[in-house]
């Protein structure tokens, strides 16, 4: 990849997000990082045509940028936000769209990856393609990391030419849903059996990551599709009330930050 002919869709996979990932990418889970298995997770999706791994040249990123698989692109951007870094990559890996997941996503579903292409290439008019709540909020951004988000790569070159606030240039997403005017957004239901209040699937803080265990342990690394997380929480009502009081707690503690 690289100088060749563009892309139909180019998964990015962002190594540092706000400045720094929410949980610890470098833990390792069956052998690998997390930050590993979130890459081999984005190269199973079978409508990507590549991958690369986008991180900037600031420690500890550039020291978590070096967890990449030795077959996946590193760029190393010098921009100081995340809008830039990604549009700064695509000047290098030419793509017509782009699907970006948050290097710290372990559970994020390649099939979900495939079907929010398919879904954005049916609409010849779409800028921006993710899954939706039932509430309405972008499921992007909930506990439950199973998502990633497709891009045309216009508009989000659009968007880091135009976006201005530093929280707007610090998450790839947020202009897109500040300024829904300027773009032509498609949202997806989110899958029903996961779209609930007591599924939690980050690794944000250490009861996530035994969770993220007792799931590997329970189903395997061949076996960590949503589906089959879904099929095992529905028989695991103590976990998933652990689940829910973290949510509950983590909603509660962002309210007083905000």
């Amino acid at each position: 990849m690289g100088g060749g002919r563009m892309l139909n869709n180019l998964g990015i996979v962002q190594a540092c997000v706000h400045g720094s990932l929410h949980g610890d990418p470098t833990r390792r889970l069956g052998g690998r990082s997390i930050l590993e298995w979130v890459v081999r997770r984005v190269t199973d999706a079978t409508r990507l045509n590549g991958v690369i791994l986008v991180t900037c040249d600031a420690e500890p990123c550039r020291a978590i940028g070096r967890l990449a698989p030795s077959d996946v692109p590193v760029f190393v951007g010098s921009e100081g936000d995340a809008l830039a870094r990604c549009a700064k990559a695509l000047e290098q890996y030419a793509a017509e769209g782009v699907v970006c997941v948050r290097g710290d996503n372990l559970f994020v579903d390649p099939a979900l990856i495939d079907r929010l292409i398919t879904a954005a290439e049916s609409y010849p008019d779409c800028d921006y393609a993710g899954y939706s709540l039932r509430d309405g909020r972008p499921a992007v951004f909930s506990p439950v990391r199973v998502y990633a988000e497709w891009f045309r790569a216009s508009a989000l070159q659009r968007a880091n030419r135009s976006a201005r606030t530093p929280a707007d240039r610090a998450d790839v997403t947020r202009y897109f849903f500040a300024h829904p005017q300027k773009f032509h957004l498609r949202l997806l239901p989110a899958p029903a059996e996961i779209d609930r209040d007591d599924v939690r699937l980050a690794v944000d803080i250490e009861e996530d990551w035994d969770h993220a265990l007792a799931l590997f342990e329970a189903l395997g690394p061949e076996h960590l599709e949503w589906r089959g997380i879904a099929r095992l929480l529905d028989h695991q009502p103590a976990l998933r009330r652990r689940m829910a009081a973290l949510n509950r707690r983590r909603t509660a503690a962002s309210a007083l930050e905000s």
